[in-house]
């Protein structure tokens, strides 16, 4: 017996040492793991990249730009079914535990020991702590040593953090499939709702996820991902989250998914977009921009942007039918398969033009071709089994010029296999339709405050990112008249100064030939006043004028008005041969528009950081009262406007005026038929390279430029007035069709007097060829006739050549 307790002895003592030994080992061990351990009180500081939303101006989300999609939810926020879901489905003791689950890990050691040298992957019982711990401090790989470090740190954040803290943490980093971080990014990302409007078996596919997400996907994996969902309310049945009943009813619904589209989620707005993004990365950096999380607030009215959007590429398109020709299928696709479908689906083509569609060509006689059309995506991104055939008549591609002349049957232009736009018709039929060659773009801006209401960059933003409303640097041609004619008048010069049409040679220096500038048409027309030379765009008497003047100081209106920062003070400039963007001149505009005040085109009305603060705020007023907590009957605040005064407000509505008549009798005329009044402005560069058109109402400006992206000749009468004005008329009349007709202001001190429309002499009210014009205090119109251009009081001057001379004595006053 004593043999017997001296052995027990023995080994109690040597599993004590070894005890001892297995301790100290563990103990080091642990300590050596725990020296790399990640900081976990860095969580306190947790800044999720979170998506920056932009929004338009009358609240409809626009854009996300995100590495994650993600929305930070606090968890004060969060429903209490959600938080119940998730519970239910990752770790029902959440509340009770230490950080880890003891029973837990006893049952996985049990299943993983079971399933040993089968292949299967081993199975793991990881807390929601655990999971913060992984999710935030650790790599995801599949080593008991990461399980230990997970398990540490997981105890650790448990005594630093409360458990709705630890909660919050899991449900805004969770990955939840479909490019969605968290809980808020996904409800609106998979079911298009907040998070306060889902619905139990919505909740409950969202806590599936987590185990799986990509076997667990809405329709690559339907049936797994319903029976995953239906476990989760189970669990949440038998937890008592909710009723028997209410689980029987949710598991009967269908896994109803509706994936938010990524990209622009208003239609037409990709070029406004783009651009927001270029400033704001710009501004902040790209790492601002994709991950904390900015609202910005811009300036679009989704409802102009269409409207401008469908104005251009209608001009576009006629412009294409009138001059262009027919440049051939997209593709071409075998169709001896009985479904053209499939092959017709992978065809890439323009997914912003949604009133286009493609098409393939199945048959072709003389008359007619028949088409199939694309086939619709389902929602579970399966292509429809449906078949749609539709039929394109001859007389309807009579503008596919082949070889320079209309088509005399379609075989002439469609062949069986070619893939093409079709585009249905009200009537219900549809017609070919081809992307065009030339482009353009479109801005419209409120003149007051510089705000771009809606922006349009080309044809489509899927075939070319290039924003040709404020990337594209082109001669603005005579748009840019108006500003050397600002500088006339206030400079001296009335609406009634006579300017000498005639032929004139300007110097180039030594080794060059004279420059002979010319008139649209090759002809001369004598002496005629300031507002003739705006009306009708002539290039001479422009030419004369700042010749008089000095080109340094139209220079510096130019630099002024933000057209063009470095303009060389040559004479050709004056007639637009510098370059600029319509964005910045449709800003140059707006300040003739509203009476000379300096506006700056801005996109962005507002942005505000995650916590949102205000960091941005686009306001060029000054209010000092506005910060008032309380009303103590003081009387309203006074707005001050700070801005600078570029233009006499007289000389603003002067130059308006003589571009109303361009629009009145000039070479505008088209532009009448929006039926308000318009004030504006043709240019055309040589060789017709350039159209535009930039007018405005005293409450829109809109600038619209026509061109190819390689300038070249668009063809003989490719004028701003046959080209550009007939889109700005399309837009103006459908943009401003509920609003009431507004009259230019006339500022208080103008004078209109009665004069002569060829000499620009004094003539009684009423008399013929006789017009209305303005005139400043101290000016009115002259007495005796004197033409700028003369060099004396009786005629011509002493160097102007003798066809000069004819020209002058014979002009006919060049009215019409």
């Amino acid at each position: 017996m004593r043999l017997f307790l001296k052995f027990i002895g023995y080994l109690f003592g040597i599993s004590v040492v070894l005890g001892l030994i297995a301790a100290a080992g563990l103990w080091i061990y642990l300590n050596d793991i725990t020296k790399d351990l990640p900081d976990y009180t860095a969580l306190k500081d947790y800044e999720p990249p979170v998506m920056t939303r932009v929004h338009a101006a009358d609240g409809h989300l626009m854009y996300e730009f995100a590495r994650e999609r993600r929305l930070f939810i606090p968890i004060q926020a969060i429903p209490d079914r959600v938080k119940q879901a998730f519970l239910s489905a990752e770790d029902k003791n959440f509340y009770e535990h230490i950080g880890i689950d003891p029973w837990g890990i006893g049952r996985a050691v049990i299943t993983n020991v079971r399933n040993s040298g089968s292949g299967r992957r081993l199975v793991g019982a990881s807390t929601i702590t655990q999971q913060v711990a992984k999710n935030f401090l650790l790599t995801g790989e599949q080593k008991y040593e990461r399980k230990i470090k997970e398990a540490l740190l997981a105890l650790r954040i448990e005594q630093a953090f409360t458990k709705e803290e630890i909660l919050e943490l899991y449900l805004n980093e969770i990955y939840l499939g479909v490019g969605a971080y968290g809980v808020g990014a996904a409800s609106l990302i998979l079911f298009d709702k907040s998070v306060h409007e889902l619905e139990l078996e919505e909740i409950a596919y969202l806590a599936a996820v987590p185990k799986g997400p990509s076997n667990y996907h809405p329709y690559r994996y339907r049936d797994r991902a319903i029976e995953r969902r239906n476990w989760v309310i189970d669990r949440m049945v038998e937890n008592s989250y909710v009723t028997v009943q209410e689980g029987i009813e949710a598991k009967a619904k269908p896994l109803d998914v509706k994936l938010r589209p990524t990209g622009n989620l208003v239609k037409g707005s990709e070029y406004f977009s783009e651009a927001v993004r270029r400033q704001l990365a710009g501004q902040y950096g790209e790492e601002k921009l994709y991950e904390d999380g900015l609202s910005v607030r811009t300036s679009l009215d989704p409802d102009m942007q269409l409207k401008a959007r469908k104005a251009l590429r209608d001009g576009l398109v006629d412009f294409d039918h009138k001059r262009g020709k027919w440049r051939g299928p997209i593709s071409t696709i075998e169709i001896t398969s009985s479904d053209w479908g499939a092959a017709l689906a992978k065809v890439q083509t323009l997914n912003d033009v949604p009133e286009w569609t493609s098409a393939v060509v199945l048959s072709v006689s003389n008359q007619k071709a028949v088409v199939g059309l694309r086939p619709k995506r389902m929602a579970n991104r399966k292509l429809s089994t449906e078949r749609v055939r539709a039929d394109l008549s001859l007389s309807d591609m009579k503008w596919a010029r082949v070889n320079g002349r209309a088509p005399r049957n379609v075989q002439e232009v469609l062949s069986p296999g070619d893939v093409i736009y079709v585009q249905r018709q009200a009537s219900g039929k549809y017609v070919l339709r081809q992307v065009p060659e030339v482009s353009g773009a479109i801005v419209a801006m409120d003149p007051n405050t510089g705000r771009v209401v809606a922006l349009v960059g080309g044809f489509s933003y899927a075939e070319s990112q290039f924003n040709r409303a404020t990337q594209a640097w082109r001669q603005p041609g005579s748009v840019f008249k108006p500003f050397v004619y600002a500088a006339a008048l206030d400079n001296g010069y009335t609406p009634s100064s006579v300017v000498l049409d005639a032929p004139v040679e300007i110097e180039q220096g030594p080794g060059q030939d004279p420059w002979k500038p010319q008139n649209y048409g090759g002809k001369f027309y004598g002496p005629s006043t300031l507002r003739t030379g705006i009306e009708l765009s002539r290039n001479v008497m422009t030419v004369r004028l700042a010749q008089d003047m000095g080109m340094d100081l139209v220079a510096e209106y130019a630099r002024s008005f933000g057209i063009d920062d470095n303009m060389m003070p040559v004479l050709s400039m004056s007639l637009g041969a510098g370059e600029t963007t319509v964005m910045r001149m449709t800003a140059a505009y707006s300040m003739m528009a509203n009476g000379g005040r300096r506006v700056q085109p801005t996109l962005i009305d507002r942005i505000q950081n995650r916590y949102g603060e205000t960091i941005y705020q686009n306001d060029q007023l000054v209010c000092t009262d506005c910060s008032e907590e309380y009303w103590s009957n003081q009387g309203e605040p006074e707005l001050i406007d700070t801005r600078e005064q570029v233009l006499d407000p007289m000389t603003a509505y002067q130059i308006t005026s003589m571009m109303e008549g361009v629009v009145k009798r000039g070479t505008a005329t088209s532009v009448k038929a929006v039926g308000r009044p318009v004030a504006g402005k043709t240019g055309t560069t040589n060789d017709e390279r350039d159209a535009w058109f930039v007018g405005f109402t005293p409450e829109l400006t809109v600038g619209v430029f026509v061109g190819y992206d390689t300038p070249r000749k668009m063809g003989r009468g490719a004028t701003g007035g046959q080209v550009a004005a007939p889109i700005f008329t399309a837009f103006m009349k459908d943009a401003l069709k509920d609003a009431p007709p507004l009259e230019f202001r006339v500022p208080s001190g103008l004078r209109l007097v009665s004069i002569n429309r060829r000499t620009g002499l004094r003539a009684g009210a009423g008399a013929p060829g006789t017009i209305l014009e303005s005139f400043k205090p101290g000016t009115s119109p002259p007495d005796s006739y004197s033409v700028i251009g003369f060099q004396d009081e009786i005629g011509i001057r002493q160097d102007l050549s003798p066809e000069a001379g004819r020209a002058v004595m014979s002009g006919t006053g060049g009215l019409y």
